[in-house]
């Protein structure tokens, strides 16, 4: 298995990356092809599976094929979001982008809500398709009128720009170092390409503030921030049933893909069910590739950007302790979700479906459109073979069993 980070040290001393990465460095390529991923890129390019030329799959009678434009076009739209239903996938043929050794980073503190979703919606293209937009867009959201809305740039070397290696053990979790434009003010940086698109990896973003709430002390970070971040096979090896459902009960951790037009509104109803922050923004390209084309539902008319065959969405990251959880108000993290996962199918989005989803088969049916994926079943074997999509995703625990027992009233 290729990881991400294996595969950025291999690349960028080349002079090249993926155009579209993940900040984890144990997230493979394989597992980011078949099911989804997005990266501050993204408003450039769109999600990962556009920038993947074919797969190489073993279906269920057996038989390696090739998918791609060319090639098994079926099979080709629908692995992406399949989640390993349809295949095993064994290869990949993905796009690069040529790069320079940094990236210029630009943190920019804004206050007001509309102020700063007007702000990530023009630098992201989301307005005017000829935008000159930068390389990299993303915002991470500290609290309903405050926020710092960063952009980068490729860039070589300037002496009159510092240098921040912002992975290295002893540094300020990102999310932390960006929160310090809110008091001082926007600044520049250089920040080393592959250090930039790791730059989350420490921290899980900031879901490890939640199991280690001292993590970001410098002191401990001196002496132990080498030990981070706590590897996933590992948590998963060590979750017995009872801490799953407690983590499932007290934490939310969730990324959700919805139209940027509504980004206001997603803040409002992530605060109002779950009322935490910081959350994360990164704008992205949905393209219309018309009926039938995959499990992606073409986006509606009205958010399509102007002469284009796209829309701007973007990725709403919800990660950590519900503030209700903190302040012991009443709470149900199920209900909680299920209207969020409305939300996300009456405004067009689609949940990522690596985090826990609430979802009768039927709504499931109604944010993603499965016709060609059935057909792909049928006709690639993989019916009996492997798992139906619904299946292989929804959580191993009565999700609703569990909600109600550990719910707060």
């Amino acid at each position: 298995m290729v990881t991400v980070g294996d595969i950025t040290e291999y690349l960028i001393p080349k002079g090249y990356t993926l155009a579209v990465t993940l900040e984890i460095a144990d997230a493979t390529l394989g597992g980011l092809a078949m099911g989804t991923g997005m990266t501050t890129y993204s408003h450039k390019v769109g999600l990962y599976h556009e920038n993947v030329v074919s797969y190489e799959v073993i279906l269920g009678d057996g038989s390696l094929v090739n998918a791609s434009k060319e090639e098994n076009y079926e099979l080709y739209q629908t692995l992406p979001w399949s989640h390993g239903s349809l295949g095993f996938l064994v290869a990949l043929t993905v796009k690069l982008v040529k790069i320079k050794p940094y990236v210029k980073m630009t943190y920019s503190p804004i206050e007001g809500q509309k102020n700063y979703c007007d702000t990530i919606r023009e630098i992201s293209g989301a307005n005017d398709k000829n935008e000159k937009v930068p390389d990299y867009v993303e915002a991470t959201i500290y609290s309903r009128d405050r926020a710092v809305v960063m952009s980068g740039k490729f860039s070589d070397y300037d002496d009159r720009i510092p240098v921040n290696h912002i992975t290295r053990w002893y540094k300020p979790w990102f999310y932390k170092h960006a929160e310090t434009a809110l008091e001082n003010g926007q600044f520049t940086e250089l920040i080393p390409l592959r250090e930039y698109l790791l730059r989350h990896n420490r921290a899980i973003f900031w879901v490890v503030e939640s199991m280690i709430p001292f993590g970001n002390n410098l002191w401990f970070r001196f002496f132990f921030g080498w030990l981070l971040p706590p590897k996933p096979a590992f948590l998963k090896f060590t979750t017995t049933p009872g801490i799953r459902a407690f983590t499932f009960t007290h934490q939310v951790f969730q990324d959700i893909v919805l139209p940027i037009k509504e980004l206001e509104e997603q803040i409002n109803i992530s605060e109002k069910l779950f009322k935490t922050y910081p959350l994360l923004v990164y704008p992205c390209k949905i393209y219309d590739h018309g009926d039938n084309s995959g499990q992606l539902k073409r986006p509606a008319s009205k958010y399509i950007v102007p002469n284009t065959n796209y829309a701007m969405y973007n990725d709403l990251g919800i990660y950590g302790v519900p503030g209700y959880v903190q302040t012991k108000e009443k709470y149900n993290p199920v209900q909680a979700m299920r209207d969020m996962e409305k939300f996300t199918r009456d405004v067009g989005g689609y949940s990522f479906l690596y985090a826990d989803i609430f979802m009768s088969k039927k709504e499931f049916e109604e944010m993603f459109d499965l016709t060609l994926y059935e057909k792909v079943r049928k006709k690639f074997h993989a019916e009996g073979a492997f798992p139906h999509l619904y299946q292989k995703v929804k959580p191993e625990i009565d999700v609703f069993k569990i909600g109600e027992k550990y719910k707060i009233s």
